[in-house]
């Protein structure tokens, strides 16, 4: 078991090592990079929008309800949705979830270009194939992620004001709008998007990595995509630890 985990663990720094090698036409990776910018991080726009709503709503209902201690006062109710929301349900949460959206499309495309022998063709041709298909995808999700967290930051807080302040009426907004303004550190917001660059990486390099060594069958790329998802998920609640530890201890 140790020595299949060693042996992946070394084929994966060799591909990275592949796919940073320095490209033959920048024109050609801007072109993918914007046609990624718009597969992997516009269309996801929705699902974020969508998740983070939920997220702030649920939140604040239930630190509302767990909060009935009348020593307690309400405004923290708005400041625990916003500190949650910063710190762990915008980039960690988001970047599981991204991960099966994203990831197992990612690692089915490449997985099915390899068994097609799509990439074999590029590799005849002189084309770096795991940059050209890897090093956008690596460039459009770092660069897009960070964006859909601060999204994800602002809708959540909206939503927690829908769900605790409208439909339940824990609070109210005076109350929930001095707990968002109580105590801010803007450096949790930095820290959440270091996190979520570092997420990124792991989505995009692992579920590619799976498709480009995807050997037989389409049956074989549907179990790349699957790795691809549970070992990006993984890693990134391990390296979520490991950042938290190093930036917030």
């Amino acid at each position: 078991m140790f020595q299949q985990s060693f042996f992946q663990l070394g084929q994966y720094i060799l591909f990275i090592k592949k796919v940073f090698q320095k490209p033959e036409k920048l024109k050609m990776y801007w072109i993918q990079y914007l046609k990624e910018l718009a597969s992997l991080g516009l269309n996801s726009i929705g699902i974020v929008f969508l998740i983070s709503i939920f997220m702030g709503a649920v939140l604040t209902i239930q630190t509302g309800i767990n909060l009935e201690n009348p020593f307690i006062p309400l405004y923290l109710i708005g400041y625990a949705t916003r500190d949650s929301m910063i710190l762990e349900f915008s980039s960690t949460i988001v970047s599981l979830i991204l991960a099966g959206k994203i990831g197992s499309n990612i690692a089915s495309e490449i997985g099915t270009m390899r068994v097609t022998e799509q990439i074999d063709a590029l590799e005849i041709m002189g084309v770096n194939s795991a940059s050209y298909l890897v090093l956008p995808k690596i460039a459009a999700a770092i660069s897009f992620f960070p964006f859909l967290v601060i999204m994800s930051i602002i809708v959540g807080v909206w939503g927690g004001w829908l769900g605790g302040c409208v439909l339940t009426e824990v609070l109210s907004t005076g109350q929930y709008i001095e707990g968002l303004r109580y105590y801010f550190l803007p450096y949790y917001v930095v820290y959440s998007l270091i996190k979520t660059s570092v997420f990124a990486f792991i989505i995009t390099s692992v579920s590619s990595y799976y498709g480009y060594h995807a050997e037989g069958s389409a049956l074989d790329v549907g179990r790349a995509s699957t790795k691809a998802v549970v070992y990006s998920s993984v890693l990134i609640l391990l390296f979520n630890l490991i950042i938290t530890q190093l930036l917030l201890v």
